[in-house]
Formats: structure tokens, sequence, C-alpha cells
């Protein structure tokens, strides 16, 4: 009796979990009509493809992430940027340890940008979940069209010509050498311009936190052509401090609520799956025109996201 009593409670719990799971993904999508299972399914597809593109056009897909399921994908934007944050922290901490063996992420260089970034990322996603939905679909869509645009113009710089480094830089003793196999020899590099490029973190880590975006987009042109670390400290320092920034806001998005697994699950395995598959098209693919793609799809939802918050 005891136990036919046990299993009829424990059928009830989990009737009330799925209740509970399809409440909230109906809640997210905002499409009643639609099985439970439908969105995370094409999230899934989606974010497939979107990690094969990220990896070819070499950059993060928590930027992708955003505005397109944000602009296309009928779910709250607070759900999406939630999902976002643990889409670019998945990828961030994958990459961590390997980056740091190899000495291409400097903890000298990522840790004081780490802890400045962090600490305003958490009060950007105070900022982003406090904001209207509207308005802040309007900002993310002006947001992303200026990284567009910030594609566009940069040029990154392999060995930048940094010139007398400043005395922030040599106090911290911000410099290092890795093995460059091109060159065949360690190389030796340092950085300059270091209070502008830590004032330039702040922003960096207010717009992550509001938007939800890895901010690998921004790191990488500060790190390489502002303070002049060589484009492989610049992208690996950049990687190992999105697994600090990252992780910052996104706690403050999960004691939120607005973290769903049933959104943010299929979103990181789409985007490993894919970006597995697009590690071994990357050698024969033209990085030009799938850079071009990219910039195209980002102004697309760009503009998508900006005229939604409009309410067009």
């Amino acid at each position: 009796m005891l136990e036919g009593i046990l299993a009829k409670a424990s059928m009830i719990m989990e009737l009330a979990n799925n209740s509970q799971v399809a409440s909230a993904v109906t809640q997210a999508s905002g499409t009643p009509g639609m099985p439970w299972w439908a969105w995370p399914l094409i999230l899934l597809v989606t974010c497939f493809v979107m990690g094969i593109v990220a990896v070819m056009a070499g950059v993060g897909g928590g930027v992708l992430f955003v505005p397109i399921v944000g602009s296309f994908f009928p779910f709250h934007l607070d759900f999406v940027r939630g999902a976002g944050l643990i889409v670019a922290l998945a990828g961030a901490l994958a990459a961590g340890p390997g980056l740091l063996k190899a000495n291409l992420a400097n903890l000298r260089l990522a840790l004081p940008v780490a802890l400045i970034a962090s600490t305003f990322s958490i009060v950007g996603a105070f900022i982003g979940l406090a904001l209207p939905a509207d308005l802040l679909q309007i900002c993310l869509g002006i947001t992303i069209s200026l990284i567009a645009v910030l594609f566009i113009f940069s040029k990154n710089s392999e060995f930048p010509n940094v010139g007398q480094p400043d005395a922030l830089s040599r106090s911290l003793n911000i410099s290092g050498s890795y093995y460059e196999p091109s060159a065949g020899r360690p190389v030796k590099w340092m950085v300059w311009r270091t209070p502008q490029g830590f004032l330039l973190f702040v922003a960096i880590g207010l717009v992550a936190g509001m938007f939800g975006l890895g901010a690998g987009w921004a790191n990488v042109p500060v790190l390489n052509l502002l303070m002049g670390a060589p484009l492989k400290i610049a992208v690996g320092s950049s990687k190992f401090l999105l697994s600090i920034t990252d992780t910052s806001a996104a706690w403050v998005y999960l004691n939120q609520g607005a973290v769903l697994p049933i959104i943010a699950v299929p979103s990181v395995l789409g985007i490993m799956l894919g970006s597995l598959v697009g590690v071994k098209l990357l050698a024969g693919a033209k990085p030009k025109i799938v850079r071009n793609m990219v910039i195209i799809m980002l102004l697309f939802a760009g503009i998508r996201s900006f005229l939604k918050g409009l309410g067009y």
C-alpha cells in the first residue's frame, strides 16, 4: 500500500514538473498553440548552424545568438539574454585551459581586465532586467548594428607596434612571451595605453551584462589595436576573461529566474556541435565570404530588433 502511495505521489510530482516546464516555455514563447518541444527543437537546429558559421567567421557564438534568437524567435528577451550568456560562457570554459597551457592567455593581462568587466557586467545585468522589453530591443538593435560596423572597419594586427609601456602596465608587469610556429621562435610582447584600455572595459562589461552578449567582439580590438597585445594573445586572453565576465552576469540572470534550461540547453548543445563541424570545414572555407555573411546577418538582425522594439 505504501509503495502504491509513493508511486502515485511520484507520478503527480512528475506531471507537475512537466506542467511547470510547459507553462514556462509557453510563457517564454508567447505561442500557446504550439507543442512545448517545437521551439527548443528549432532552436537546437538554428544554434547548430550558428556554431558552424561562428567558427568559420572567427567570432564567438554569443554575439550571433542574442540578436538572431531575440529577433526571429518568439521568446521573451530576458530568457534569450540569459541563455546567450550561458552560450558564451560554455565556449569560454571549454577553450580556457588549453589557451592557458599554450601561453596564449595571459593571467597578468586578463585578470585586471576581467575584474573590471565582470564588476560592470553585474551592473549591466541589473540595468538590462530593469528596462522595458521594447526599449531593450531598440538598444540591442542599435548595439548589434554598431558591432556589424565595427567588424567592417576593424583590421586586427598580428604584431602591433607598441611604444613605451605606461606606468600602470609596468607596475602590473603585463608582459610575456609565447612560441610562434610560423616564425619558429618565441615572441616577447608588452602592452601600453593601459588606463584607456581599462576604461573601455567598463563599457564592454556594461554592454555584455545588459544584452547577454559574449564580449569577444570588443575584447579583441581593445587588447590588440589599443593596448598592443599580439593578436593570438588578445584572442586567447579574451576567451579566458569571458569565462569570468559572463559568469558574473549569468548569476544575476539565474538568480532572477531568467535562465530556462529548456532554452539554454538546446542552445549550448547546438552551438557546441556546430562548432565541432565548423572546425572541420574551416580548412576549405573562404574566411572573407563567411565574415561578410556574418556582417550581413548582424545588420539584418540588428535592424529587425530595432524595428521590433518600435512595434513594427
